[in-house]
């Protein structure tokens, strides 16, 4: 049975063949039902096959299906000698539902059945997420994200990619934002993702983003307005906590300094991807100290319509100070939860050095 529903969720033409063969025999048993006595199958239950093709079955399938479906409803209909005016409705709105349900089915670019474009995007998603898992870290360290999507459709042009050298104990992080929000940026950022997913850590800082700002102007010229990014990387020596800082247009990251009680605004600057051939990077380098820890974030957090940028990274110091009053643990959902409710997506990362007792 697993290998028949592995079979459908593939969309192959066999698995598509043996849902119609079945879907056909249930067709015509309904409509035998319905012709000994139409109480037991009205004419609106073949409603019911119009919706389960469109769930199930591929185009080409489906068009098979409905003209059975509405040949079978005429069938009915005929057979009760009524053809006049309720009668005759309920015909013709089966006959329309069966175009619009054709329509529908004909819209999915992938070719396949909503629940499987569906499932299809669902795993693109996961792949996604999965290459800004951060793996488990030594002792002393910790790494976390919050992110949410604009207008929280569960897709998004912000991501994460991660990668630790477990021999050599340095930790690599890109955050990145592709330029547009939620579903819209969603296609270029997974394209991005799975660019830099193969990249980094074999390449870091300047190599890193030369590589990707290609990586984008290479795009198709339709696309062009649409596959600039900024861009964070952070690589970090885990057991000394040396790190160097390259921003590609991103907003400035934060450091906490616990002496201080306060967030210092990190001096790394550079030009957005995809925009110009070998971008200018003016990269940062530092000492994180037990107790210590760096912020990277989207401009969703810090931009708004009634503010310019440095008044939301003046109001993210003060949040973050806040929400790292009660530990590290926590401290970017913390953030994230504080940011006003937007259009644009959000995301936060949080790297903490344990203090040392």
């Amino acid at each position: 049975m697993s290998s028949i529903v592995d079979s459908w969720r593939s969309g192959t033409r066999r698995s598509q063949q043996l849902l119609l063969a079945l879907m056909t025999l249930g067709v015509v048993a309904t409509t035998a039902l319905s012709l000994v006595d139409y109480d037991l199958f009205p004419l609106p239950g073949y409603f019911v096959w119009l919706v389960l093709g469109l769930l199930l079955l591929r185009f080409r399938e489906l068009t098979a299906l409905a003209l059975l479906v509405v040949a079978s409803g005429t069938i009915t209909r005929l057979d009760e000698g009524d053809v006049v005016g309720g009668r005759v409705s309920g015909v013709v709105m089966l006959v329309l539902a069966t175009v619009l349900v054709l329509y529908a089915s004909s819209r999915q670019r992938s070719g396949l059945p909503g629940p499987l474009s569906e499932a299809l995007l669902a795993d693109l998603r996961e792949r996604l997420n999965a290459q800004g898992r951060v793996p488990p870290l030594p002792d002393g360290w910790s790494c976390e994200t919050a992110m949410l999507s604009a207008n929280d459709v569960g897709y998004a042009g912000d991501f994460m990619v991660a990668d630790l050298d477990a021999e050599a104990r340095r930790l690599d992080l890109v955050l990145v934002d592709v330029v547009g929000k939620g579903v819209k940026a969603a296609p270029s950022a997974l394209l991005l993702a799975g660019a830099l997913g193969g990249m980094v850590g074999a390449l870091r800082g300047p190599a890193l983003f030369d590589a990707a700002n290609d990586f984008l102007l290479r795009q198709d010229e339709r696309y062009t307005e649409e596959t600039f990014a900024t861009a964070v990387h952070v690589s970090i020596d885990l057991d000394d906590g040396d790190y160097t800082i390259h921003s590609a247009g991103h907003p400035p990251a934060l450091r906490w300094q616990p002496d201080d009680g306060e967030w210092v605004v990190d001096n790394a600057r550079g030009l957005a991807l995809g925009v110009l051939p070998h971008p200018d990077l003016e990269a940062s380098c530092g000492v994180l100290e037990p107790g210590q820890a760096l912020m990277f974030y989207t401009d969703g957090v810090v931009e708004s319509r009634s503010g310019d940028i440095e008044d939301g990274i003046r109001w993210l110091q003060d949040t973050a100070a806040e929400a790292i009053g009660r530990g590290h643990a926590g401290v970017a959902r913390r953030v994230v939860r504080q940011v006003a409710r937007g259009d644009d997506d959000r995301a936060v990362l949080v790297l903490s050095r344990a203090a040392t007792s």
